[in-house]
């Protein structure tokens, strides 16, 4: 209960109550309401600058989850993007060249597909802008070039057609069967330049060696005519090179025994001798060239036989280490 306040009046020799004026009380009551707004307003600042609230809580978590999936979806885009170049460079390196067709270009594959007003939506997004552009700038390359790559492979299936029987001289399988291989494919020393096991020294290795016993039988790539049987003390050994037509030839080397002879005409996947280890060579295996125009190409790209996307990439990725050739 609010106290009275008398004062002692001289003339009535009296103490009267004290009125305050309606004008004092109003005056009082805002200065009361002004200051209590003041200091609500510092509680609520400083809890907003050091405090979250709940909504905010909220938020912070659901952006930490968008990004935690766009962590993962990056990855998965990573990957798709690795096996579509992986195909592209199959379609331009093998299958373009086989049927004499300009590869597809190389502005128009890496090209964008659209301007930032394409995105300017997305820009709204303080906190998640920038990703969701990312994300949907790479989808969309990644979607503009399988339709490209879809094309290409549309118009190659119609050439394909059209020339089985160049496709069937074309090499296309491997010359030893992967389960006569003494190791596993993935250690294959492939294309490129190597480590040379006698003379130690790097050079060009123009093959892929096979491993395997010796007496494994070999089996011919491709349709076409026994061009050259040769049997040398060193260097390749017995070896054989089959003229495919098309500008394709391929080199079989140090084996043990050669079972055609020159001029004879063999069929894909026929046998025309086995594995040996003559020649200079550190151990029985089967080194196996592919020559287009003179000029030897990587043996792997020509390996088609039972191969899945994955192991394929294996394949490539493992013939391209700079291991130590068999010869």
């Amino acid at each position: 209960m609010r106290k009275e306040k008398f004062v002692y009046n001289k003339q009535t020799l009296r103490y009267e109550k004290v009125v305050e004026p309606i004008r004092v009380k109003i005056i009082r009551g805002f200065a009361f309401l002004s200051a209590v707004l003041v200091f609500s307003t510092v509680v609520v600042a400083i809890a907003y600058t050091y405090f979250d609230s709940p909504k905010e809580k909220i938020l912070k978590r659901e952006i930490e989850q968008m990004k935690n999936q766009y962590t993962a979806l990056n990855e998965e885009i990573n990957l798709y993007s690795k096996v579509l170049n992986n195909l592209q460079e199959r379609d331009k390196g093998v299958h373009r060249m086989i049927f004499g067709m300009d590869p597809i270009d190389e502005d128009v594959w890496n090209a964008g597909v659209g301007g930032s007003e394409k995105y300017s939506h997305l820009t709204r997004y303080k906190n998640t802008g920038d990703l969701m552009i990312n994300v949907t700038e790479r989808l969309d390359r990644l979607g503009r070039q399988m339709a490209i790559q879809s094309e290409s492979l549309d118009e190659i299936t119609g050439l394909t057609k059209e020339k089985e029987k160049m496709f069937a001289a074309l090499p296309s399988i491997k010359p030893v069967r992967e389960d006569k291989l003494k190791r596993n494919i993935r250690f294959l020393s492939g294309f490129g330049r190597r480590l040379h096991p006698i003379h130690k020294v790097r050079k060009m290795h123009a093959g892929i060696d096979f491993t395997a016993p010796t007496g494994t039988p070999i089996y011919v790539t491709g349709d076409g005519t026994v061009e050259r049987v040769e049997n040398r003390k060193g260097g390749y050994g017995k070896n054989v090179i089959i003229d495919h037509g098309y500008g394709y030839k391929t080199l079989y080397a140090h084996m043990s025994k050669i079972d055609v002879k020159r001029g004879q005409k063999v069929t894909k996947g026929e046998v025309i001798g086995k594995v040996g280890n003559t020649g200079l060579s550190s151990g029985p295996h089967l080194h196996y060239e592919v020559r287009y125009k003179g000029k030897a190409v990587n043996p792997i790209h020509f390996v088609m036989d039972g191969l899945t996307t994955e192991e394929y990439k294996n394949l490539v990725e493992m013939a391209s280490i700079n291991n130590q050739s068999f010869d």
